[in-house]
């Protein structure tokens, strides 16, 4: 007998965000990097440049590990460091034009089959989509900093950063 339940909006989105998590993982594998490395590089790509203050921002990571996750990167051939033009102090990193074919043919399965769900819909149910893309993004960053933050106040000695207790799925 056919299931006529409804399905549960929250399993639905949390088997969406588990693979979307799942992809960014084997994407990162693909390229050969860590999972932060291929998230730094997206933000790297996605600013043009960014300062490695801002990209310590970004990521969550202290700036002594932010500068070794760009030589890393760098020695990688995916970003270079470039003086900013106004403040000739200030260093900028932005990813090296040879990253882009490479990182196209990592996500490219993913962007033909997202295509294929998305000529599904009409126009505005797309439109509708990208709004929800475009509000959900930055509560997304905003819910990642409290979690930051708690993180920080609720540690416990010894306890690495990040480290979480089990919780039921």
């Amino acid at each position: 007998m056919a299931n006529t339940e409804p399905a549960d909006p929250h399993v639905i989105f949390r088997q969406y965000l588990d693979a979307v998590g799942l992809h960014a993982l084997a994407g990162a594998e693909a390229a050969g990097l860590q999972a932060t490395e291929w998230y730094a590089l997206s933000v790297i790509t996605l600013a043009g440049r960014i300062t490695s203050g801002d990209l310590a921002t970004r990521t969550g990571l202290t700036t002594g590990a932010t500068t070794r996750l760009i030589d890393r990167l760098e020695r990688a051939g995916y970003v270079r460091r470039a003086a900013d033009p106004p403040d000739r102090r200030r260093v900028m990193v932005e990813a090296s034009a040879d990253t882009f074919p490479e990182i196209e043919d990592v996500v490219a399965p993913a962007r033909r089959r997202i295509a294929e769900v998305l000529d599904r819909y009409t126009p505005e149910q797309r439109e509708l989509l990208f709004d929800y893309f475009t509000q959900a993004a930055p509560a997304y960053r905003a819910a990642t900093d409290e979690i930051r933050a708690a993180t920080t106040r609720h540690r416990k000695p010894g306890r690495k950063t990040g480290s979480a207790r089990p919780v039921d799925p």
